[in-house]
C-alpha cells in the first residue's frame, strides 16, 4: 500500500541528507543515502566480506542497522524543523540469507504523528538484475524536541 505524505519542512531532503552524513556507522559499512522523499528513504550498500557472519552472508546486525536508519530517516523526513528522531522500538524478520553483490534498504512511513511515527522497512539483495527480499522491519520512531544532544 502506497501512501503519500507532505513534508512539514520544505528543506526536509537537505536536512535528512545532512543528518545521514553525520552517521559514522553508515560510513563504516559503506552505506549511502540514495533517495529521499517525504515519508520514504532508500539506502544502498555494496557487499563487503568484512560485514559477513560465519556463512558468508551479511550479518543480521548490519541488516538491522541499515533498516533502522532507513525507517528512522523516513520518519525524520516528515518531522517538524525543530525535531530530531530516535528509535524507540523495532522488530525485524530475517526472511532469507543476505547474499548478493549489493543491497538496498527501503524505509516508508506507515503512520506519522507529531511525537510517534511507525515506519516499515524492507531489505533487498541484488545479484545482477535479480532482486530478493531478505528482511522486513516495523519500527517506532520518536520525535525529540529541544534536546541539545539530538540537534540532528
Amino acid at each position: 500500500m502506497k501512501t503519500s505524505f507532505t513534508a512539514n519542512n520544505p528543506a526536509f531532503e537537505q536536512r535528512v541528507r545532512e543528518s545521514f552524513a553525520l552517521q559514522n556507522a553508515m560510513k563504516t559499512i559503506g552505506a549511502t543515502l540514495t533517495r529521499v522523499m517525504p515519508g520514504e528513504v532508500s539506502i544502498s550498500m555494496p557487499f563487503n566480506e568484512e560485514l559477513t557472519q560465519q556463512h558468508g552472508y551479511i550479518h543480521a546486525g548490519i541488516i538491522s542497522t541499515v533498516l533502522d536508519s532507513a525507517c528512522g530517516y523516513a520518519a525524520f523526513s516528515l518531522m517538524a524543523e525543530n525535531a530530531a528522531v530516535l528509535t524507540i522500538e523495532f522488530k525485524i524478520n530475517l526472511l532469507s540469507p543476505a547474499k548478493g553483490e549489493r543491497f538496498e534498504a527501503l524505509g516508508r512511513v506507515k503512520k506519522a504523528g507529531r511525537n510517534i511515527t511507525v515506519s516499515e522497512g524492507e531489505f533487498y539483495a541484488y545479484e545482477g538484475e535479480n532482486k530478493k527480499l531478505v528482511a522486513s522491519m516495523v519500527a517506532t520512531m520518536m520525535a525529540v524536541y529541544d534536546r541539545e544532544a539530538t540537534e540532528n
